[in-house]
């Protein structure tokens, strides 16, 4: 049993009989009436992310968990496969497991989350900053560097992102898989 006390970015917790992970949370100390946590939970199976309000000093379930290797292998048409670093066990995850799976490359190297109590996958983790390579996109025109304005490019996973119009096919680029958005391009 943990209190909102213990509360912490990606902390997985029973509610409603259902594993959450806390996306964000924030103690809140008003000037009249007893404090309280206001929380972002997301759900672990189905992906969507409710708000809530804990009243301070609540005692939650903490769920078991653990963060294990792996290597992204490749994909078919049923998900995702990947290999233990350590055992070099092979795994199969759902595609709806997998947030940001549309910037994974072969090689990549992500954690598993796994519920110990019951041994089964519970989401995989992406790198945040990952380098990739344009494919496809509209050619800029020359001086459009200064404005704030941006287009759309397809990279080397099969994604898209919007990019600044200074980008062009073939240059590498570093992208915010959290937020899904382009940061800069690669130092070759």
């Amino acid at each position: 049993m943990a209190t909102t006390a213990d509360f912490r970015n990606g902390l997985v917790i029973e509610y409603n009989g259902e594993l959450h992970t806390i996306v964000q949370f924030q103690h809140v100390k008003p000037g009249k009436g007893p404090a309280f946590v206001r929380t972002k939970l997301k759900n672990m199976k189905t992906g969507r992310v409710l708000d809530n309000t804990f009243s301070s000093g609540t005692k939650v379930n903490v769920a078991r968990v653990e963060r294990r290797p792996y290597q992204y292998l490749y994909r078919d048409e049923i998900g995702y496969y990947f290999m233990h670093l350590e055992t070099f066990e092979q795994i199969h995850v759902p595609e709806e497991l997998i947030d940001g799976h549309e910037f994974l490359k072969e090689g990549e190297n992500v954690e598993v989350v796994y519920h110990t109590d019951t041994d089964t996958v519970l989401s995989v983790d992406v790198p945040q900053f990952v380098i990739v390579e344009v494919t496809y996109t509209e050619p800029g025109l020359r001086g459009d560097t200064a404005t704030n304005t941006f287009k759309q490019a397809t990279i080397e996973t099969g994604g898209t992102v919007m990019v600044p119009l200074f980008v062009s096919t073939g240059d590498r680029i570093k992208i915010d898989t959290s937020s899904r958005t382009y940061i800069e391009r690669a130092k070759s």
